[in-house]
């Protein structure tokens, strides 16, 4: 079975940003799946994740997975600093930081512009992309009808800012690093150490003792001989193919995120999570290292319309992708048709 697509960017022009930065000949990437109804009520907002690309997530979307193209008009927009929409290795100056507000400020500029969208059923994101979602919901409040966070929070915790900023010291630890996240060449041996940092969070411990990244394990497992082969080619090489300018812009996009951190709020995450409207499923690894489902517990009982639902898997970070475990998909796929249904 196939539906339509489309795809395409918006110009947003210079565009000034939350610090007062501007970002020149602002430009943000996107592509659709499924048919806009007349009455521009099925919208799906599907905002990409940290050093992901629209073609990365296409995998969920389908008649029987998670976001059903037969049914809702499903955008995936390219992140700032993603390779596609604007970003530092396109962007000579390209502003020290980005934020999420920013983002999702364009995004739905664009998406008026581009297809008369004033209001979105519902946005769906992982990591990064639930932090989009989060700031959907906390800044345009009649505009979102519900957000699935999966495996994201309101406002980035001190735990994954230690993370994200020893990832950032690596990067600029490299000889090639000539200040504020730009390279005079790119830094390879960094982007090594970069990707077994990660490799070290974005899955969990129980994760690596029942050995599940090697192909002797259970299946489901990540399908390597040995630990070397696995850190090499589903770490090193994964972050050996972004520029490294785009992969720190994005750890500053991250480390910043905030859906108070704005005028609307001044700073009072209680008060950004009370006025969000929208019908929030908050999804969790229940084994994610960075993303805690006590982050989400804590921001539950601010939420007016939510339900907590925590993945039960020990595939970390990654459970909230979970490309390679059917297991996971389907727990996700039945708790956002849920969602959807209601």
């Amino acid at each position: 079975m196939t539906w339509p697509t489309q795809h395409g960017s918006f110009d947003l022009g210079d565009l000034t940003l939350q610090s007062g930065a501007r970002l020149a000949s602002a430009r943000l990437c996107w592509k659709t799946y499924g048919t806009l109804s007349p009455a521009r009520d099925n919208v799906i907002v599907y905002p990409t994740s940290y050093g992901a690309q629209h073609p990365d997530l296409e995998w969920l979307i389908g008649p029987d997975k998670i976001l059903d193209p037969t049914r809702w008009f499903i955008i995936i927009v390219d992140m700032f600093g993603n390779g596609l929409s604007s970003s530092p290795s396109d962007t000579a100056d390209y502003p020290t930081l980005v934020t999420v507000h920013d983002n999702v400020q364009a995004q739905r500029r664009a998406l008026a512009a581009s297809f008369g969208i004033d209001r979105v059923a519902c946005v769906y994101g992982w990591s990064m992309g639930a932090l989009q979602a989060y700031h959907w919901a906390a800044l345009f409040h009649d505009a979102v009808q519900r957000i699935v966070v999966n495996c994201g929070v309101a406002r980035t915790a001190v735990h994954n800012q230690v993370f994200l900023r020893s990832l950032m010291a690596t990067l600029e630890a490299a000889p090639g690093h000539i200040g504020n996240g730009r390279f005079s060449a790119e830094p390879q041996a960094a982007k090594r150490a970069f990707g077994r940092i990660y490799a070290g969070w974005g899955l969990s411990q129980d994760f690596y003792r029942a050995g599940l990244h090697l192909a002797a394990a259970p299946a489901p497992n990540l399908g390597a001989p040995d630990l070397e082969t696995f850190l090499k080619t589903d770490w090193e090489d994964r972050y050996a193919a972004r520029p490294a300018a785009n992969l720190y812009a994005q750890l500053r996009t991250w480390d910043a995120a905030d859906i108070s951190a704005n005028g609307l709020y001044d700073g009072d995450l209680e008060a950004a999570l009370r006025a969000i409207r929208a019908r929030v499923l908050l999804m969790p690894g229940a084994t994610d290292l960075y993303f805690r489902t006590a982050d989400n517990e804590a921001e539950l009982p601010f939420l007016a319309s939510a339900e907590l639902r925590p993945i039960p898997s020990v595939w970390g970070h990654r459970a909230g992708n979970p490309v390679a475990n059917p297991a996971d998909a389907e727990f996700i796929r039945q708790q956002v048709h849920a969602l959807l249904a209601a």
